[in-house]
């Protein structure tokens, strides 16, 4: 009776081998489970694989057609760009005419071409451009300089006299537009700029000094090289009134210059460019060895350009 009832537990529990082998199918069905919806949404999914293929075999078709229509289009053959002449205006080609584009012209024919050539209905200015041989970022090669034109610019400069006491009655008389410190630090302070050219005398260039930023991209910061700062401000202004110029080399090594009006004639347009040209010639650096000035044009305001030799 025993070994009867021992026999009828052991067949209702399961054995241990039993449910370890039941416990790893089940283990394995949430695997694959799993793995099926890992598939379904994924990248690699049978569905996502099946669009890409789809996607490029859409773009290759495209580029197909594309390829083929550009192959049955036929080419129309583009026109070569319109030079400057061509796209100016009938008064500038007919202008350019009187040109001889090939020649090198002697400076007393560029300056009178120039003013012949001009097709402005108001008084041009006639402009002198010299071409340096120069490396603007070097600081030996940075031409700078001044010079006084024997018949003036053709344009009245407004000058302002930064002096006090006596110095500023001087500069007055000698016709400064406007003169003293404080009218000058009031107008800067409201980067009011009702000047041309501004002159100061050593002493008062520390007051300037927090103006650098407005005056200085301007060009109106004085400077004892432009001979802007001076302890004679009356003769500062005088030569400013008279038509002294204040030139420096560009970024690209060249020099622009207005030297007087096409109404002054063709005499005092030349004695102004030689006065620019032999300053120019004069400024040349040490460190600048053989050619020094490798072309210079002239023209007017609006005009065509004149090659030209000094």
């Amino acid at each position: 009776m025993a070994d009867a009832k021992k026999e009828d537990s052991d067949t209702k529990k399961p054995k241990k081998s039993e449910l370890a082998e039941k416990a790893a199918e089940a283990e394995t069905e949430v695997i694959k489970t799993e793995a099926k919806t890992n598939a379904k949404a994924g990248k690699r999914s049978t569905k996502a694989i099946k669009e890409t293929q789809e996607k490029v075999a859409k773009e290759a078709r495209k580029k197909t057609e594309s390829n083929a229509k550009a192959e049955d289009t036929p080419k129309t053959e583009q026109k070569p760009p319109r030079s400057r002449q061509e796209r100016a205006g009938k008064k500038y080609r007919d202008a350019a005419k009187q040109i001889d584009k090939s020649k090198t012209y002697n400076l007393a024919e560029a300056v009178d071409l120039a003013a012949k050539t001009s097709t402005t209905k108001f008084d041009a200015t006639v402009e002198i451009h010299f071409n340096l041989a120069v490396d603007p970022k070097q600081a030996d090669q940075n031409v700078r300089d001044s010079v006084i034109l024997p018949h003036g610019t053709g344009r009245t400069s407004r000058v302002a006299a930064f002096a006090e006491g006596a110095e500023a009655e001087k500069a007055k008389k000698a016709g400064a537009d406007i003169v003293g410190t404080d009218t000058l630090i009031a107008a800067l302070d409201k980067e009011q700029i009702d000047f041309d050219v501004l002159v100061s005398t050593p002493m008062l260039m520390a007051k300037l000094g927090k103006y650098a930023r407005l005056l200085g991209p301007r060009g109106l910061m004085p400077n004892p090289k432009s001979g802007t700062v001076t302890a004679d401000v009356a003769k500062a202004v005088a030569e400013a009134k008279a038509g002294k110029l204040e030139f420096r080399v560009d970024e690209n090594g060249i020099i622009h210059l207005g030297i007087g009006k096409v109404s002054f004639g063709p005499q005092k347009l030349l004695e102004n460019a030689q006065a620019v040209a032999s300053s120019v010639r004069s400024a040349k650096p040490a460190s600048v060895k053989g050619t020094y000035i490798k072309s210079v044009f002239v023209s007017s305001t609006m005009g065509p350009s004149i090659r030209a030799e000094i």
